[in-house]
């Protein structure tokens, strides 16, 4: 679980990188909504540079993965991964699959051509996630395994972090010798799980709404979104509702369901209302549900602590409905009410499933929040997209309801409720310096000899301690920090919310003369 959390948090890397095609593909649509760029020059110009990163997500996948996995994030497993993928790429590319085989692709048709499709070598290339992941997780393995590897004298030039990209490059050839004969049925059995959930309509993609809040606690949410975000097995739901116009053309031109971007029924390719359906649903529980959840906790929350609570639910309802950040308010009740969690889940994929039935759709490059429904608005793939908005009124009230009921009727112990008094007074002043809420999180640790390594991702500290008696929670929640959780005995992870890179700083900072092992994990 811990190598597969991992990698979840080095995956964030590579989707970090979303949010700039969104801004400006979605700037590019707003300029010239009707010619998607064919009558603007500037809005050719931004939605031409956010097609780059959508056409070569499988390398930014790739680079981020064995950027993130490799112990001291050097650029020397950066480049490894590079060469890793793009030696599997062209190794397994569609043309080199044929030359193979001796297949001639320009003579295939019919029968032959579907049968050739359904082995997935033209879904190799610049843009194929799967690929990307591998290859980084290769390149990762090769440097923290050889990084330090010394050799004779005579190839010494060779040795320690240059080894590594040579090591990659000739383990990728053995790589893609396996990939040859277990990629077609990796994708089949991939291509059935996205037909299975396609073919069941909207119902499937509430199933899938409900399945990513489920699997938010462990990180693995990420290689579920892979799935249908990106263009792994052809649905590329993100990929597909960004590329707007390019997507509408693709439909238009399509002659079977292999080249459709959409849904293929009756011969005809239908993308208007289909693409956009796992992404729609998540707008209003992250601008609307979750607020209203939070606004229920604060009600809630015993009188001496609501001042406190209200602070950390106003930042927590911001940061969801404004960018899509939800972790502040999701980790602040979890665990601690995971009957909470699992209503939140529920209500998440009955919220995708309704988008879907009524085909309003709008997408996002980085999370479900205003700012990308704002610049998705002039998406041509967005439909009907203001009833999400209305939807989601409805849903801060439903959220607000059950969430303020729930928590009356089991008396579960949401932020604020039933707390130790220790607990109560542990809030940190509003004009407290970052190096003291360093100080005390490092303090309430057990201090920087019981930090073995720390690291961050999206809103938490992430550490492994030496000695897990040494850890009070109270002490840390004396920082003023969103929340401590304990997934397991040695590992503790501390909920700071957005600014968790100025904090994690400060710590490394104040824990650079201990034995604690800085992983340096991306911003993001």
């Amino acid at each position: 679980m811990t190598s597969l959390q991992r990698l979840g948090k080095a995956l964030m890397g590579a989707v970090a990188v979303m949010p700039v095609a969104a801004i400006l593909m979605g700037i590019g649509y707003w300029l010239d909504p009707e010619g998607w760029g064919a009558d603007n020059i500037p809005a050719a110009v931004l939605i031409s540079a956010g097609g780059v990163v959508l056409d070569n997500l499988g390398v930014i996948f790739a680079i981020a993965i064995a950027f993130g996995l490799a112990k001291d994030s050097n650029g020397a497993a950066a480049l490894s991964g590079w060469l890793g993928f793009t030696t599997l790429t062209k190794l397994l590319g569609e043309e080199a699959v044929a030359g193979y085989q001796g297949v001639d692709l320009e003579a295939l048709d019919g029968q032959a051509a579907i049968d050739w499709a359904s082995h997935g070598w033209a879904a190799v290339g610049p843009s194929n996630v799967l690929f990307g992941i591998a290859a980084g997780v290769l390149a990762a393995w090769v440097y923290n395994r050889f990084h330090a590897t010394r050799l004779p004298d005579a190839l010494a030039f060779f040795s320690g972090r240059r080894l590594v990209p040579i090591l990659t490059a000739l383990l990728a050839i053995v790589l893609a010798g396996i990939f040859y004969f277990v990629w077609p049925l990796v994708y089949g059995v991939l291509f059935d799980f996205g037909t299975w959930i396609q073919g069941m309509g909207a119902a499937g993609a509430g199933i899938y709404g409900f399945a990513n809040r489920l699997l938010i606690p462990t990180g693995l949410h990420h290689a579920l979104n892979s799935i249908f975000w990106f263009d792994i097995i052809g649905i590329n739901d993100i990929g597909n509702f960004l590329g707007g116009g390019q997507t509408i053309e693709a439909a238009a031109a399509a002659t079977s369901a292999a080249e459709c971007p959409g849904i293929w029924e009756n011969g005809v390719c239908t993308v208007e209302g289909i693409v956009g359906r796992y992404q729609a649903g998540f707008f209003p529980i992250m601008m609307f549900g979750l607020p209203g959840a939070a606004l229920a906790m604060y009600l809630r929350a015993d009188t001496p602590r609501k001042k406190a609570v209200g602070s950390l639910m106003m930042a927590g309802a911001l940061a969801s409905f404004f960018t899509g950040v939800t972790e502040p308010l999701e980790f602040s009740f979890m665990f601690v009410a995971p009957l909470l969690y699992l209503v939140h889940a529920v209500l998440t994929g009955i919220s995708v499933a309704i988008a879907a039935a009524f085909e309003w759709t709008a997408g996002f490059g980085f999370s479900a929040g205003f700012v990308d429904m704002f610049l998705s608005a002039q998406n041509p793939l967005a439909n009907e997209w203001w009833m999400l908005l209305v939807m989601g009124v409805i849903y801060f009230f439903l959220y607000l309801g059950i969430f303020y009921f729930l928590i009356g009727l089991f008396n579960l112990k949401s932020p604020g409720r039933g707390e130790e008094e220790a607990d109560a007074e542990a809030q940190l002043d509003e004009d407290a310096e970052v190096s003291d809420v360093a100080r005390q999180i490092v303090t309430g640790l057990g201090g920087g000899d019981n930090i073995d390594s720390i690291d961050y991702c999206a809103t938490r500290l992430r550490v492994t301690t030496k000695d897990y008696v040494k850890v009070d929670e109270g002490e840390i929640k004396r920082a003023g920090v969103a929340g401590v959780i304990r997934p397991s005995q040695n590992n503790v992870q501390v909920v700071i919310g957005p600014n968790v890179q100025f904090v994690y700083d400060e710590v490394a900072r104040q824990l650079e003369r201990t034995d604690a092992t800085l992983e340096g994990e991306q911003p993001v």
